[in-house]
């Protein structure tokens, strides 16, 4: 049995879901082809920092793209039953957006001053649906 079809069956009986099945195959199989002719097992920690290094400085992927990867190498290791320790990585910044939402008073005056078209937005009350900024004044 190969690799990859070790860590799905791991997967499937430690009962992950499906969706975790094809993200930590698609982040396994990103890994090994990072590595090329090393096999993941010899590769340890340091393939693992070069590789989570990498998706950061290179491919500028999110912390929560990096944090998937590395939770997906972590199982894999786990399987192997190879202990990383501390990774020194770098992290990938954090986004700092945050949606702003609508006060029951913003909804209004823009549903009562608006552009008279009647929108699905109009259909339930504001506080039910957390309706953002941008999306209720483009409408």
């Amino acid at each position: 049995m190969n690799l990859f079809d070790t860590v799905r069956n791991a997967l499937r009986t430690q009962h992950y879901a499906y969706r975790t099945e094809k993200t930590y195959m698609y982040w396994i199989k990103q890994y090994v082809r990072f590595l090329k002719p090393v096999h993941p097992r010899d590769a340890g920690s340091d393939g693992v920092k070069r590789f989570l290094t990498h998706l950061a400085v290179d491919r500028h992927v999110s912390a929560t793209t990096q944090n998937q990867a590395l939770a997906a190498l972590l199982f894999l290791y786990k399987l192997y039953g190879i202990e990383l320790g501390n990774l020194d990585i770098v992290r990938a910044k954090k986004s700092t957006w945050l949606p702003s939402v609508l006060t029951h008073e913003e909804y209004t005056h823009i549903t009562m001053h608006g552009s008279g078209v009647i929108s699905p937005l109009d259909a339930d009350p504001p506080q039910q649906r957390g309706i953002k900024r941008t999306v209720a004044v483009e409408s």
